[in-house]
C-alpha cells in the first residue's frame, strides 16, 4: 500500500530532482574521497569498498526515513569531512583510520541521542538560519554563470532553456533544462563515455584499531567539521524548506549507521544541505507532501552507486563540470531567493543575517571548520551586540520548524480582536 502511494506520489520533476541532487553531490566531491582514501594507503579495491558503504549508507539513510515519515531526508557523506582525513591522514594505516570512523560515528549518536545538537538548533533565529543557507548555496549559484567563462554555449542555452521553462512549463523547467543540456554536449562529443566500467562493488572489511593519536588527529576534527559545516546547514536547509523533522532522530540515524559501514570505508554520514535544498524545493514539487519522492528517488540512487559503483561513478563523471555547475545553480535559484527574502524580513534581524550570508559565502576557514559555522558565529555576535539591554519580542527568535506557524496563528486568533477593538469606538460615535 505505502509502495503504492509512492509511485502515485512520485513525478518526472521529482525523480528529476533526485538525479540532479546525485549529480551535483557526487561529481561535486567524490575525488576528495578518493584522495582521503589513498592519504591511508587504500588499495583499488578498498575504494570500491569505500563508495560500496558510502552508496548504501547515503542511499537506505536517505530513502527509507522519507518513505517512513513521508517528508524528503537527505544525508551525504562529508565532504569536508574528507578533506580533513586528505589532509590529516598521514601516517595513519587504514586500521587506525576505520577505529577513528567508529569514534566519530559514536560521537554524532550520542549527540543525536542526547538531543544537545538539536537544543542548540532550537536557539539559532530563522533569519540567521536562512541567511546560512543562503550563503551556502550562493556559491553553488555563481559557479553555474562562471561556467560561462569555458563553456558560454552550453550555459547560455541551459540558462534560456530554464527561463522559458519557467514562463511556459514552471514544474518541468529544470529536467527540460537538464535533457536539452545533455542532448547538446552528446552531440557534440563531449560525453567522456571512455570512464565507464560496469563492475558489481564489494565490500572489504578493515579490522579497526583504536589509538589516542587517531583519536585526537582523525576523529575529533572529523567529528567538529561534520557538525559544524555539515550538519548545522543542513538542519538550516530542513527549517527553511518548512518541514518538521525529528532532527536529533536524523542524527543519531546517520551516527548509526556510519557506525555499521565504518568497518568497509563509511567515514562520516550527515545531514545535506545543497542536495536537501534541490529536492526540498518547488522545483521537485509544486506539493510539499509530495517531495518526499525526490529524496526515495535520491537514496534509491545511491544504492546503485553503492552496488555498481565503479559503473556509476564513471557515469556520473561523465558529464561535464559546466553542465554539473549550471544546473545546480539553476535547481537552486529558488532556494536562494528564499532564503535570502526571509533572511531580510525582519528589520532587526536584518544586518546580522546579511553578516551570516557574507561571512558564510565567503567560504573562510579557520581551525579547519568550515564558513557556515563562522557565518552563524559573526551573525550571533552581530544580533547579541544589537540586543544587548533590548526586550526581545516573544516568538522573534525561534529557528525551529513550523514555529513560525504558530506565531501566525496566533496573529489571525488577534485579529478579530483587533478589528472588534477598532469598530467600537466607531459606533459609539455614529450613535
Amino acid at each position: 500500500m505505502a509502495d503504492m502511494r509512492f509511485f502515485k506520489d512520485l513525478s518526472l520533476s521529482a525523480f528529476t530532482a533526485g538525479f540532479v541532487a546525485v549529480l551535483v553531490g557526487f561529481t561535486s566531491s567524490v575525488a576528495i574521497v578518493f584522495q582521503a582514501a589513498q592519504a591511508f594507503g587504500a588499495t583499488p579495491e578498498m575504494i570500491s569498498s569505500w563508495m560500496w558503504a558510502l552508496g548504501l549508507g547515503m542511499g537506505l539513510a536517505s530513502a527509507l526515513p522519507s518513505l517512513w515519515w513521508r517528508k524528503p531526508v537527505m544525508i551525504a557523506w562529508s565532504t569536508p569531512g574528507a578533506a580533513v582525513l586528505a589532509v590529516a591522514g598521514a601516517g595513519y594505516g587504514m586500521n587506525e583510520a576505520v577505529g577513528a570512523f567508529i569514534v566519530c560515528a559514536v560521537l554524532m549518536t550520542l549527540a543525536g541521542a542526547t538531543g544537545w545538537f538539536e537544543r542548540v538548533m532550537n536557539r539559532i533565529p530563522m533569519a540567521l538560519a536562512s541567511a546560512l543557507l543562503a550563503g551556502v548555496l550562493a556559491r553553488f549559484g555563481l559557479q553555474a554563470f562562471v561556467a560561462a567563462q569555458t563553456a558560454l554555449p552550453l550555459v547560455l542555452l541551459m540558462l534560456g532553456t530554464y527561463l522559458l521553462g519557467k514562463r511556459l512549463l514552471p514544474r518541468y523547467a529544470v529536467p527540460l533544462t537538464l535533457l536539452v543540456a545533455i542532448v547538446f554536449v552528446a552531440a557534440r562529443g563531449e560525453l567522456a563515455w571512455g570512464a565507464v566500467h560496469f563492475s558489481v562493488a564489494m565490500p572489504v572489511f578493515t579490522m579497526p584499531v583504536f589509538t589516542w593519536q587517531a583519536t585526537v588527529s582523525l576523529a575529533l576534527p572529523l567529528f567538529v567539521v561534520t557538525m559544524a559545516s555539515q550538519n548545522l546547514p543542513g538542519v538550516a536547509a530542513i527549517r527553511a524548506a518548512g518541514y518538521d523533522l525529528p532532527v536529533s532522530k536524523l542524527i543519531t540515524i546517520s551516527g548509526l549507521l556510519t557506525l555499521v559501514f565504518a568497518p568497509f570505508g563509511a567515514f562520516a554520514l550527515n545531514l545535506s544541505a545543497i542536495t536537501a535544498a534541490i529536492c526540498m524545493g518547488r522545483e521537485a514539487h509544486e506539493d510539499p507532501a509530495r517531495r518526499y519522492t525526490a529524496a526515495v528517488s535520491c537514496g534509491a540512487i545511491y544504492v546503485l552507486i553503492g552496488l555498481f559503483g565503479a559503473a556509476v561513478t564513471g557515469l556520473l563523471t561523465a558529464f561535464p563540470k559546466e553542465l554539473v555547475a549550471a544546473i545546480a545553480g539553476l535547481a537552486l535559484l529558488g532556494t536562494i531567493g528564499s532564503g535570502l527574502a526571509t533572511a531580510v524580513r525582519d528589520e532587526s534581524h536584518r544586518e546580522a543575517a546579511l553578516i551570516t550570508f557574507l561571512v558564510t559565502l565567503s567560504g573562510v576557514t579557520l581551525v579547519g571548520i568550515g564558513s557556515a559555522f563562522w557565518g552563524v558565529v559573526a551573525g550571533a555576535v552581530a544580533l547579541g551586540i544589537q540586543q544587548l539591554g533590548r526586550k526581545p519580542f516573544a516568538g522573534k527568535d525561534i529557528a525551529a520548524a513550523c514555529k513560525i506557524k504558530l506565531d501566525n496563528r496566533a496573529a489571525d486568533e488577534a485579529a478579530p480582536s483587533q478589528s472588534s477593538n477598532i469598530s467600537a469606538p466607531t459606533a459609539g460615535k455614529t450613535s
